[in-house]
């Protein structure tokens, strides 16, 4: 908003000067001199062959003078830009009075799939579970936030190995003996027998191969919805899906379709003979695949003898069925993106929040639906891969003893330590406060970070209500709300009139215009610490001022009317934020 008016400025002073191209202005890298720079002198002095010092003094000189900003040009040939207060104080009612808080919606509104949570059903939610929801969820809304239209599947893993191997250590312990044996009632299964059950048959299956081809003849007669294996496995995703559902709700995650790879089933078979009718795909060691190397990759590394010893850049087939004709991750990603764009209209954007080892996954999955024409030639199709969540150590986040720590027992960690914060504030406690506080924590502790890399789960840190936290937002918040309650249960009524008389406001309204600029930099970079850090700096800046202005006790009417105004528009700007962010601001801390 501000840069583009600061742009039109010099644009059409360098027009005066002679200087046709383009200038670009960027908020300043020594704040403490100005608000706003350009640096474009250096490349026009190298086109035009003139000093560069001399044509930024050219184009400031052909700026007409206003009382909005102040131009000047510093050696070797920075144009340096500061807003009056008179500009600051028509910022500041400008956001305060826009739904957005001055945030602008984009022209072009995009219809966009967000394909995150991705829990595996019949196995226990755990920490590797945590970003995904967390990423997906705040992605969701700061896309939604900017105008775009946004689907949000959580796509279960409910039609793969899991559920044969599950199924069959159900059988294996007399679970299913009902089923299979005519022996006794019908079993309620329930999730922990599933929770049991799973970690079982998956270390079997290491070490047992006729164990593992037996759980791919189960998982195969699942598919093929055979009876009773198809009832058990309905019985099984019931039980689990009800569980993903409690605990992403706890995080705060949200889908509109609660589909998972079982839903695309329909739509395997079509799937694959589109493939194979356009030539791609062959049969390799009695399984059905498509080559999907492009030049550079899959390069063989052969030995003196000529045998291939390996591949210089692998990217090996995707494969679509398996040697007994079972469908695999592969082949129910390409059908549900044949689906998608069958069942959902025209989607601009399909984009999945998964961790990196699925990188060459999705590279693969893309390429069949564009080689098959799955995926229109102008649809997006992006993968956003996610960092590990390590511990103190470094280490990927463990218990002790070495195990994975479950969904649970990390939001019981939470509310526990939460609770022990509270309680230290002498703050009457609850779990749906304490839950908002440590879920905040995590958030922004996740959030912070750019999606891409690994980060330290460090709680101590993360549920500190001083510093770039989450807590620290919601409690800036809620000292926010306490003062403009107390203001008006005084009674007290003040002008609409912003009346900049403090270097505090100033750096306020200044960051506010930063926080503003940082949505749209994390809608390019698809990461959130952008909007992480400028919300803080915000509201570390409020903190400044609150501690060197009493806005209660404050005399001067028109002072404190504007006081008053600068704590709304705080906590507008504050609020909206933490929304895209998934972060609930709680009553009282």
């Amino acid at each position: 908003m501000v840069i583009e008016e600061i742009e039109k400025l010099l644009n059409e002073a360098g027009n005066k000067a002679g200087y046709k191209d383009n200038l670009a202005v960027s908020f300043s890298s020594i704040p403490e001199l100005c608000d706003y720079q350009c640096n474009d002198a250096f490349s026009l002095a190298k086109k035009y062959g003139k000093n560069p010092f001399n044509i930024a003094q050219e184009i400031v000189d052909n700026i007409e003078k206003n009382d909005f900003f102040e131009f000047e040009v510093v050696r070797p040939a920075f144009i340096n830009v500061k807003l009056t207060d008179k500009k600051l104080g028509q910022v500041a009612n400008y956001c305060l009075s826009d739904e957005m808080g001055g945030v602008q919606k984009h022209k072009v509104s995009q219809r966009i799939v967000l394909d995150y949570g991705g829990a595996n059903v019949a196995k226990s939610l755990h920490a590797g579970h945590l970003r995904s929801p967390i990423i997906g969820e705040s992605l969701k809304r700061l896309y939604k936030f900017l105008g775009d239209e946004v689907i949000a599947d959580v796509h279960l893993g409910d039609w793969g190995l899991q559920m044969g191997l599950t199924e069959l250590q159900l059988y294996y312990d007399g679970v299913l003996d009902y089923y299979f044996k005519n022996k006794g009632g019908m079993p309620s299964i329930t999730l922990e027998m599933l929770n049991e059950a799973y970690p079982k048959a998956s270390a079997r299956k290491d070490s047992d191969e006729e164990f593992k081809k037996e759980a791919d003849t189960w998982t195969l007669k699942i598919q093929n919805k055979e009876e009773p294996y198809y009832e058990i496995y309905k019985k099984m995703r019931e039980v689990s899906v009800k569980e993903i559902k409690r605990q992403y709700g706890e995080l705060g995650a949200t889908f509109d379709l609660w589909l998972g790879e079982s839903d695309a089933e329909g739509y395997i078979d079509k799937a694959i003979k589109i493939i194979e009718d356009k030539g791609l795909a062959k049969i390799s060691n009695d399984a059905l695949v498509v080559e999907v190397a492009q030049e550079g990759e899959n390069i063989p590394i052969t030995n003196e003898n000529g045998e291939v010893i390996r591949f210089k850049n692998p990217m090996p087939p995707a494969m679509l069925k398996k040697y007994n004709g079972a469908s695999l991750y592969a082949t129910t990603d390409i059908a549900t993106i044949l689906m998608r764009n069958e069942t959902l209209g025209k989607i601009d954007r399909i984009e999945y929040i998964t961790d990196q080892r699925q990188k060459m996954h999705f590279t693969q999955v893309f390429r069949v639906c564009k080689m098959a024409g799955i995926s229109p030639e102008n649809q997006q199709l992006l993968h956003m891969s996610y960092g590990t969540m390590n511990g103190k150590d470094g280490k990927p986040f463990k218990t002790r003893s070495g195990d994975t720590v479950k969904l649970d027992d990390i939001i019981n960690l939470l509310i526990e330590r939460a609770s022990e914060k509270l309680k230290a504030n002498n703050v009457e406690q609850s779990r749906e406060t304490a839950l908002m506080i440590g879920v905040a924590a995590m958030k922004f502790g996740d959030l912070s970070n750019s999606i891409s890399k690994d980060y330290v789960f460090d709680l101590d840190r993360f549920l500190s209500f001083e510093g770039k936290t989450g807590p620290y937002l919601q409690y800036t918040t809620v000292r926010i709300n306490s003062i403009l309650n107390k203001i008006k249960e005084s009674g007290w009524e003040g002008s609409n009139e912003f009346l900049i008389s403090s270097i505090e406001e100033r750096q306020i309204i200044k960051y506010i215009l930063k926080l503003i600029s940082a949505y749209e930099i994390c809608y390019k970079e698809k990461s959130l610490n952008t909007l992480c850090t400028a919300v803080y700096e915000l509201a570390s800046n409020f903190s400044t001022f609150y501690n060197n202005h009493n806005v209660i006790n404050e005399k001067d009417y028109k002072v404190k009317s504007s006081y008053v105004l600068l704590l709304k528009l705080v906590r507008k700007e504050i609020v909206n934020a933490l929304y895209v962010l998934g972060i609930e601001i709680p009553k009282k801390m």
